[in-house]
């Protein structure tokens, strides 16, 4: 019994001892099963990390990346208009990059900014021809002579005012303390032909600064701007017209309405084709350029019309006539300019950011414009003073 008794305490105590031992073993496995899910989690983070890091590197590599110029041939197809600018071309940017990319070098840079200054220019000699134009001029003497054969014809009572009459007087020789050449001011011809060719300028060169710094954002943008600088360039054609035409033949409101009537009609023919989509395209550059040079050559015809008006009677008409041969030689060069892709052509890249054929012909444009307004100032003055026999 007692051997029994002690056989089965050392049983107990070895089961006891096995079940310490298998314990024992059971929480050294957790803990290894533990460690393990917790260098495990921490290597996903870690490799999490790393890939959000990489994420934020390719990010911030790609916004530097995406907003860089490109070559000519990694163009959308309706951005590939010149193939002699070889690259710093933008494509695709938004709206807000594209805005600031007119304080950055690229191929458009000098296009936006030449017609840009031509459109505060022209704004700023508007201002300036607005206020200092008089309201009221004085007749020159000539027509104060026609005034007083006027009224002594007419109101033969009215005789008994000698010096104020007399041409003596009127010619500057006579005494006049009592009459004053202001009784005879009169009102200045109309200005708004002026300020039609003023406007036209204005919305010819803001449309061509707009169409030249948006046309990369989208193919939408680009048709949309391509058509409203088209616009543009047939208004200031039109518009140039308007004050030599007006002023030349004020006195024959016949001629003058046919003139005005014709160009008017043409230039909305102009307009109407550049709506065209398939004007827009590159293939029908050199047919652009020789639409715009038909339509301005087109004022030849009231030029010489006048010339044979007046004959040598105005001198004035020759000055602006010398004029406006300038400013057709302007005009016409630019167009050739534009139309032959010269000088990029001689040299394919050398010309992508200064002095292509296209900066060259917006320089020629406002150089054009100006001396027009020029000439306008001299008709204005002219027909101020001269003023017609039946006004």
């Amino acid at each position: 019994m007692g051997a029994s008794a002690e056989g089965e305490e050392d049983e107990v105590v070895s089961a006891v001892d096995e079940s310490m031992v298998g314990g024992s073993t059971t929480t050294s496995l957790g803990q290894q099963q533990q460690q393990e899910m917790v260098a495990a989690t921490s290597a996903e983070g870690e490799n999490f990390k790393r890939q959000v890091s990489s994420r934020d590197k390719a990010y911030r590599l790609w916004s530097k990346v995406k907003y860089q110029l490109v070559k000519f041939e990694a163009l959308p197809e309706h951005l590939r208009d010149n193939e002699y600018i070889l690259g710093h071309y933008r494509a695709n940017w938004p709206l807000g990059p594209t805005l600031l990319s007119i304080f950055s070098f690229h191929n458009e840079t000098l296009n936006i900014w030449t017609h840009l200054l031509g459109f505060l220019l022209f704004l700023g000699l508007t201002i300036f021809t607005v206020s200092k134009l008089p309201r009221y001029v004085e007749p020159c003497i000539e027509q104060l002579l026609r005034m007083r054969t006027g009224i002594i014809t007419s109101l033969p009572s009215y005789l008994h005012l000698p010096h104020c009459l007399d041409s003596s007087s009127l010619s500057g020789t006579g005494s006049s303390e009592n009459c004053s050449v202001s009784l005879f001011v009169q009102k200045h011809v109309t200005r708004w032909p002026f300020f039609v060719f003023l406007g036209g300028a204005m919305f010819c060169l803001l449309s061509s600064t707009t169409c030249h710094l948006f046309s990369c954002i989208s193919a939408r943008w680009s048709s949309f701007l391509l058509r409203l600088d088209y616009i543009g360039i047939a208004l200031l054609i039109a518009g140039s017209f308007y004050p030599p035409v007006y002023y030349s033949f004020a006195c024959s409101p016949f001629l003058r309405n046919m003139y005005l009537c014709v160009i008017t009609t043409i230039a909305i023919g102009t307009v109407m084709v550049s709506l065209l989509p398939v004007f827009q395209t590159s293939k029908y550059r050199t047919f652009r350029a020789s639409l715009f040079f038909g339509m301005g050559i087109s004022g030849v015809v009231p030029c010489i019309h006048k010339l044979f008006l007046y004959k040598e009677s105005e001198p004035v008409l020759y000055q602006t006539l010398y004029l406006e041969v300038l400013m057709g030689l302007l005009y016409g060069l630019g167009a050739l300019v534009y139309a032959t892709r010269i000088p990029e052509r001689w040299k394919p890249g050398m010309f992508d950011i200064f002095g292509n054929s296209h900066q060259l012909f917006h320089v020629l444009v406002v150089a054009g414009a100006y001396t027009h307004y020029e000439s306008g100032l001299l008709y204005l003055k002219w027909r101020d003073v001269k003023g017609c026999d039946t006004w």
